[in-house]
């Protein structure tokens, strides 16, 4: 069996890739900050004698590499760069330091790194304006990650909203589903007139897995699928599965000036790299969040 490394395999995305590689026939292990477990070991990607630990133990054929502060609204600007930049060069520093050569090392940005382009359709040939400390350190890690593309054959990839069981109230579809799962007679929103990506983290399970035994290596790709999804339908579809209205507020502090009503990645390159993926339609991702 082929060995794929996840760090941070114990977040959102790490707990259902793990699960969804391990069904598709790979030895799954991974990276915790926290704990440790049956192929999971404590690893602290700040510290280059961890992750060494660590590579010397399990000698991946893959890495994917999830493990970040990825909640925008994280407090402390310093641990973006820390965690998010320098963390990942201790990686690949790693990986040439002990000589290891996976067959392919996934790094994960994600679509911040675009900051506000007056575009409705995001793609790869744009120039990155990171608008915040989360979006920089991923543009920073890209710009340090390609210097190691002759050495290692790495993606980057930028992934656009998603969600799915388990993920964190502090991200809006699982905000909006918690209101109506906790019967909430009011929700407090921004612009609702917005379209925007929210695919499924199936979609982006299959993605990575398909994008492991690609050719592709030395590239940047989008993880999106262009499907625009407007917010007030969401609201619609939510009142649909839970049979009642909640009244919408809109809070002023949630608004963004000169906000783009529709932004969606290009999903061209990542389909011409791995084919077309299908869809899971919207409607059931957020029916078995309200169910779980």
């Amino acid at each position: 069996m082929q060995k794929v490394l996840i760090t941070g395999i114990d977040s959102f995305t790490g707990k259902h890739l793990s699960t969804y590689l391990t069904q598709a026939g790979y030895s799954v292990y991974g990276t915790s900050l926290l704990e440790s477990g049956d192929k999971k070991f404590q690893c602290d990607i700040t510290c280059k004698n961890d992750v060494i630990k660590v590579f010397k133990t399990t000698q991946p054929d893959f890495i994917i590499h999830l493990s970040a502060i990825s909640f925008v609204g994280h407090g402390n600007n310093e641990e973006f760069y820390k965690v998010n930049t320098i963390g990942t060069t201790n990686i690949l520093d790693a990986l040439l330091e002990l000589n290891i050569k996976p067959k392919k090392t996934i790094l994960v940005s994600s679509a911040t790194i675009y900051g506000n382009q007056g575009l409705e359709v995001l793609d790869e040939s744009l120039c990155p304006k990171p608008a915040n400390h989360y979006g920089a350190s991923k543009y920073a890690m890209e710009s340090l990650a390609s210097s190691y593309f002759e050495k290692l054959p790495i993606i980057i990839t930028r992934p656009f909203n998603y969600t799915g069981i388990g993920q964190s109230p502090n991200f809006l579809i699982p905000k909006i589903v918690s209101h109506f799962k906790e019967k909430k007679t009011t929700i407090e929103l921004g612009n609702l007139h917005v379209s925007r990506e929210f695919n499924d983290v199936e979609f982006i399970c299959e993605v990575y897995k398909n994008l492991l035994e690609s050719d592709a290596h030395s590239t940047t790709l989008n993880i999106a699928s262009g499907r625009g999804i407007k917010l007030l339908d969401v609201i619609e579809m939510m009142q649909e599965i839970a049979r009642y209205e909640i009244n919408i507020e809109v809070n002023p502090d949630f608004v963004r000036p000169n906000e783009i009503k529709s932004l969606t990645g290009s999903p061209k390159k990542l389909f011409d790299t791995i084919g077309n993926i299908n869809l899971k339609d919207f409607k059931k991702t957020i029916k078995e969040i309200y169910e779980a």
